[in-house]
């Protein structure tokens, strides 16, 4: 099982990725190891392959509620989230790869075919579950990269990489479309943003310097924020705080006070009362009960 801190920096860098290819597989439960996985996004594709339970994940702004046997395929660069559901737990694959492990100089299918999957200028479905063009063909892929991977024997990189040629072969052949870059542009201006909270959110963080980073007034930005995530941007900040609050109680052994400040809350009562309102436990009561 995945170590939270693991989880968190396999999104920040690639040194994740074995030798023999850049594509891995982290097996991971919500609750169990994390309540949430907050809003971010990063250079590498992703698929979250639902196996067991039922769950939220949100990409780009909007909800999808998934369960077993669903995937999501996350392109380089699209912000998103993993969330709980009522009580419900989830179990999911998150796998991680490269898309330059397909790019090559001898040949133009890269740029030809692959590149606009991997640049989000092709429409294709966030969700794919049974009855979705190109399911079937992601599931059988996934399933034996899955076989191959918990074996790793021999030039194991290289059938990994035939089936993910295979299984994107598939999807060039049924996605053509050109997607409307419009709400992709909305996202872009907010990618800096995301990214600084995710990198520095144990730091002090004003409406007015995210602003500034997305090149907006603070007005602007605090609906545009808000139109765009549903939330406001510092109900967003809370909760990824409290996120990671709630990682460091499981996995240190710091006491509550450091932890508030590790996470970026100056005043002790309220952080306490904003875990509260998030968890319907103190933070103490969490660590003791979890």
């Amino acid at each position: 099982m995945i170590n939270i801190n693991e989880y968190q920096a396999i999104h920040e860098k690639t040194s994740h990725f074995d030798y023999n290819i850049a594509y891995n597989t982290y097996p991971c439960t919500i609750p169990l190891d994390f309540e949430s996985v907050p809003l971010h996004w990063h250079e590498d594709a992703e698929f979250i392959y639902i196996k067991k339970g039922k769950g939220v994940i949100i990409i780009d702004g909007e909800e999808h509620t998934v369960s077993a046997s669903d995937i999501a395929f996350i392109l380089p660069g699209k912000v998103h989230g993993i969330f709980q559901v009522d009580d419900e737990s989830m179990e999911y694959e998150n796998i991680l790869f490269d898309g330059k492990i397909f790019s090559s100089s001898l040949d133009d299918f890269y740029d030809s075919f692959l590149l606009p999957f991997f640049e989000n200028a092709v429409e294709i479905p966030h969700i794919f579950q049974k009855g979705v063009p190109g399911y079937e063909s992601m599931r059988r892929y996934l399933d034996a990269n899955d076989n191959i991977s918990s074996h790793r024997e021999g030039a194991w990189g290289l059938a990994i990489k035939g089936n993910l040629y295979l299984l994107l072969f598939d999807l060039v052949t049924l996605y053509e479309k050109k997607i409307d870059s419009s709400n992709r542009k909305k996202i872009d201006k907010l990618k800096p943003v995301i990214k600084h909270v995710e990198l520095h959110y144990s730091e002090p963080a004003t409406v007015a310097e995210m602003a500034d980073i997305a090149g907006f007034s603070e007005s602007h930005f605090m609906r545009f924020f808000k139109d765009t995530f549903g939330v406001s941007f510092i109900t967003y900040l809370n909760d990824y705080r409290l996120s990671m609050a709630a990682r460091l109680l499981l996995s240190s052994e710091d006491t509550i006070l450091d932890i508030s400040q590790q996470v970026g809350f100056e005043n002790l009562s309220h952080f306490n009362r904003k875990f509260k309102e998030k968890y319907n436990k103190t933070p103490k009561e969490y660590r003791i009960n979890k």
